[in-house]
């Protein structure tokens, strides 16, 4: 391949070819120069009026370059089926809790979303800890027969 924005001499290469394979060979090359060099690129023009100098980016940019700018680590980054898949099972969640008795609904909410401990909900109900912690398990087993349906 030619240096970039420089085409080969093609008659002088292939001397014995038609007119219409020398046209191909430019064309081809002409491509071939736009994908490797001005996507990847960044140019800058001077506008010989304003004497302005401005700067095109590359269209092409590198994953890397945006992690950067964007300060995101890549390892981190979840994939759009994962993000997909969570969602889906949040809503199958909370559709399970929406099916559980009030009471039971109240119960779940505190521990797990309001962060409660079963000791303070056992002061709270007049209960012991014990019979919190026995309530909590029978609760997660309904959940989870739920979610097993799905």
């Amino acid at each position: 391949m030619a240096r970039p924005g420089r085409l080969p001499d093609f008659r002088k290469m292939y001397p014995e070819a038609s007119d219409e394979i020398i046209e191909v060979l430019r064309e081809t090359e002409r491509k071939m120069q736009y994908q490797e060099y001005d996507l990847k690129a960044e140019q800058t023009i001077v506008d010989q009026e304003t004497q302005q100098i401005r700067t095109v980016p590359s269209r092409e940019d590198s994953y890397e370059r945006l992690l950067e700018e964007h300060n995101l680590p890549g390892d981190e980054q979840a994939d759009v089926e994962s993000l997909v898949l969570s969602k889906m099972m949040r809503e199958q969640l909370h559709a399970a809790i929406r099916n559980l008795e009030e009471e039971e609904q109240d119960l779940i909410i505190q521990l797990f979303f309001l962060d409660r401990s079963e000791r303070d909900i056992a002061a709270e109900l007049g209960i012991s800890q014990k019979a919190v912690n026995k309530r909590r398990h029978k609760i997660l087993r309904k959940l989870k027969a739920f979610l097993e349906k799905f």
